[in-house]
């Protein structure tokens, strides 16, 4: 199956009576109207030339623009189940595709005055869940240390260290742990923290995190400020989220540890290492902040995988 795809060649005076003369305006409004980049627009102009070609043999030839107002979901459906088959696409690939043709279809409505809006009913197939990729116990820990070593003024070396304290051994997400103020100094056994949707919760604190906050706030070289932020940086401002992910990307690579660990891994490892260690799912959600149990439940995945790979690793027919 050859795709229809249009060429420099291609120029009207004329509205687009083919699909091919359709692709090729698409195409132009894209560039000239959108201002789309060439890498979007020439996926576009594969993915709906794809279609087109397909349509030829599906429909016994050429597809003019009336035909495709007259489509229905099930030959589009017909169209991703050939590319699924043929071109071995993962779900993400297919999903691309469907948005392609999807937009395609709303340029034939709004500039061509051809709608079909049946087309946009065809869902997408659902993406695979990706897992979070936590670090170990081990790594987290001696990630902890090789902050509390840097070759810095001791006071950025303590705030560091309880930037990663807060992450890991509380779970929070970066902008939480961001949002704290002088207020929250001495740390307390639980910190009351406003997350995502303006949602907020009593976060715990065990003690080895209230002693990094409270080491970092006594080495600090600022005034206190109930209402100013507890994180500064070196001039006195509020802490870039920057500085805390370039100082875990460089030590990741003093470490040998991979790509995925990032201070969000570090709000992964914490929930995931409370779940082998016992806790409940309903437990962590609260800890974590999130609206639903199903966002919680990825972490028995993580854990299904590491009991699987320790199973494997050590049963004699592994």
């Amino acid at each position: 199956m050859a795709d229809t795809l249009p060429t420099a060649e291609h120029s009207y005076t004329h509205a687009p009576r083919t699909g091919s003369e359709a692709l090729y305006a698409f195409v132009e409004h894209l560039t000239h109207e959108r201002r789309m980049s060439e890498h979007t627009i020439d996926g576009y102009r594969r993915d709906v030339g794809n279609f087109l070609g397909f349509l030829v043999e599906h429909l016994g030839g050429e597809a003019h623009v009336d035909d495709l107002t007259q489509l229905a979901p099930s030959d589009v459906r017909a169209w991703l189940a050939f590319r699924r088959a043929n071109d071995d696409l993962k779900a993400t690939s297919i999903s691309r595709a469907l948005s392609a043709v999807r937009a395609f279809y709303k340029f034939l409505d709004r500039q061509l005055d051809k709608p079909n809006a049946r087309i946009q009913m065809v869902k997408a197939p659902k993406r695979p869940q990706r897992l979070p990729r936590p670090v170990t116990q081990d790594s987290a820990k001696n990630l902890l240390q090789e902050v509390k070593d840097q070759d810095v003024e001791p006071w950025i070396a303590a705030r560091d260290a309880a930037m990663i304290a807060l992450m890991y051994g509380a779970g929070l997400r970066i902008s939480e742990a961001l949002s704290l103020t002088d207020a929250d100094i001495p740390a307390k056994e639980a910190l009351r923290i406003q997350g995502k949707g303006d949602k907020v919760r009593l976060v715990p604190l065990i003690p080895a995190v209230r002693d990094a906050l409270n080491d970092y706030f006594e080495k600090r070289p600022f005034l206190r400020d109930e209402d100013g932020p507890l994180f500064r940086g070196v001039k006195g401002k509020k802490l870039n989220p920057r500085i805390i992910q370039k100082l875990i990307e460089n030590l990741r690579i003093v470490m040998g540890m991979p790509e995925t660990a990032t201070p969000h891994a570090l709000r992964h490892s914490f929930a995931t290492h409370l779940l082998a260690n016992g806790a409940d799912l309903r437990s962590i959600q609260t800890l974590l902040g999130h609206a639903s149990l199903s966002s919680t439940q990825i972490y028995t995945g993580v854990e299904a995988d590491r009991l699987k790979a320790i199973h494997q690793a050590a049963h004699p027919r592994g």
